[in-house]
């Protein structure tokens, strides 16, 4: 993981339900929200913090995804913790109650409904492991 990307990051101020001026992403029920340290939360990004969102450290979010502990559609609730590492590729919706392991990759475009474990890709409607990752991929 290359720390030149973080060295000058600094923790984002979130204000509830509004859209945020730098980064252009959308935190409802931030007091729920548990933000680690140089995560890097990508442009029109959705977090819906109302059962616990937790992002880990060096955590990367692409554009457009969005977050969710609180389904209305299907009345899923449940906190949602993405793992130290874990990156999420563009347009991908991560559902309530789901883990995404340490070090994983979500491909971009993905459902994500179920956990997914550490050291791992996955990708697809919904999300599911396609390979592990390799060491040179981990670093």
């Amino acid at each position: 993981m290359s720390e030149e990307r973080f060295e000058k990051w600094v923790m984002p101020k979130i204000e509830e339900k509004k859209l945020h001026p730098k980064y252009f992403f959308l935190v409802q029920y931030k007091h729920n929200l548990k933000l680690g340290v140089k995560t890097d939360i990508g442009a029109f990004n959705y977090i819906n913090a109302k059962n616990g969102v937790e992002i880990g450290d060096f955590v990367q979010i692409g554009s457009h995804c969005s977050i969710y502990s609180d389904s209305t559609i299907d009345n899923k609730k449940g906190k949602v913790v993405l793992k130290k590492n874990a990156r999420i590729g563009s347009h991908s919706v991560v559902m309530p109650g789901v883990t995404v392991g340490e070090n994983s990759i979500i491909g971009a475009l993905s459902f994500v409904n179920k956990d997914i474990p550490a050291n791992v890709l996955a990708f697809g409607i919904p999300a599911k492991v396609v390979r592990k990752l390799k060491q040179e991929e981990l670093e």
